[in-house]
């Protein structure tokens, strides 16, 4: 990290400093873990202690805190509206700085008819085939490989080992992790009559919109026909498997090791927990919650509703009759009584 001024950094933040105007810092840290020269923030009240004892030079704090006693004459606080996002505004002009490279590096390879755009980084290794478009200030980073007749929008980032596959269409400002694969065949055989199973041509593509963000070893497939559709702002988490004409509305939510068959549609503002299955060719409405370790085989087509279980139902008759499930020794043990004095009689 280059070295900024605590007034730099109110500066960007829209902040005001309380303490040293010229407190600098080259490091970010924990509140707990502060040292010398490193920045941190204060958001949840569990960790207010630390900002007596905290031994980081600057602090982002709540432009409301009350302080009990002086912080440390060594920290310098700037106060903001909201920490945790003015912290998170921090981290992105860190992550830009960090990431601010450019060129191309050798050995790599790019195709003669792809178009590469304005400050474009492409790192050893990588792979661009032919006519490939890269929007500007993109960055494929080491050992990536981008298919032919593939389009990488602006501000791109695909980290190193990341596989795209042929005629792919990836748009703006968006970060695919390490071990991510775009465009691998969707999963589709049909048996024949020697009981054996004979693969389907995936020849369809996966478009990927804004502002989308692919945790590690997520893999999405190719369409059969068509095109696997993400929309925009979608996060997905690391080991997700997406299949082929699958469809992902915008500001969806998916949490690590969840499987998605073939041809669903999920809506939009949806929160997809861990460890969740969820069956082919159905639809899920905006706004579905979907607990951890669900299975949904049937479409949910009321919106903003919370499901769980396997199969997944609404999660209050789910609570319920989880309440009853515990309490089956209990009523079992009562049956058996119930039954001893019946026969008594």
């Amino acid at each position: 990290m280059s070295k900024f001024t605590a007034q730099q950094i109110a500066g960007l933040l829209g902040g005001t400093v309380e303490g040293d105007a010229n407190a600098i810092v080259t490091k970010l840290s924990k509140i707990e873990e502060g040292i010398p020269e490193s920045i941190s923030f204060l958001s949840n009240p569990v960790y207010t202690p630390y900002i007596y004892t905290t031994d980081a030079s600057i602090v982002i704090v709540a432009s409301d805190l009350m302080l009990e006693k002086p912080v440390k004459s060594t920290c310098t606080l700037v106060r903001v509206a909201d920490p945790r996002a003015s912290f998170a505004v921090l981290l992105e002009a860190y992550n830009q700085l960090k990431d601010n490279r450019t060129g191309i590096e050798q050995p790599s390879f790019i195709s003669p008819t792809a178009t590469i755009g304005k400050n474009v980084y492409v790192g050893a290794f990588a792979y661009i085939g032919d006519n490939v478009t890269i929007g500007d200030n993109s960055k494929i980073y080491p050992n990536a490989y981008i298919g032919n007749n593939t389009v990488i929008g602006s501000n791109t980032l695909v980290l190193a080992g990341v596989k795209i596959h042929h005629e792919c269409v990836i748009g703006n400002n968006c970060t695919f992790h390490s071990g991510v694969i775009i465009g691998g065949d969707g999963f589709g055989f049909t048996p024949n009559s020697e009981n054996n199973y004979k693969k389907i041509p995936q020849i369809g593509n996966v478009i990927i919109e804004d502002y989308v963000d692919v945790g590690s070893n997520t893999t999405i497939d190719r369409a059969t026909l068509g095109s696997t559709i993400i929309r925009k702002g979608v996060k997905l988490d690391n080991l997700i498997q997406i299949g082929h004409n699958v469809e992902i509305g915008e500001n969806t939510i998916i949490v690590a090791q969840t499987g998605i068959a073939g041809s669903t549609k999920i809506g939009k503002n949806c929160i997809i927990a861990g460890q969740v299955g969820i069956v082919g060719h159905i639809t899920i409405a905006d706004g579905t919650k979907v607990a951890a370790q669900s299975g949904v085989g049937n479409s949910i087509v009321e919106q903003n509703q919370t499901v769980q279980g396997s199969p997944a139902f609404g999660i209050g008759d789910y609570k319920r009759s989880y309440v009853m499930f515990r309490n089956l020794p209990d009523l079992s043990s009562k049956l058996k009584d119930i039954e001893k004095l019946i026969k008594e009689k």
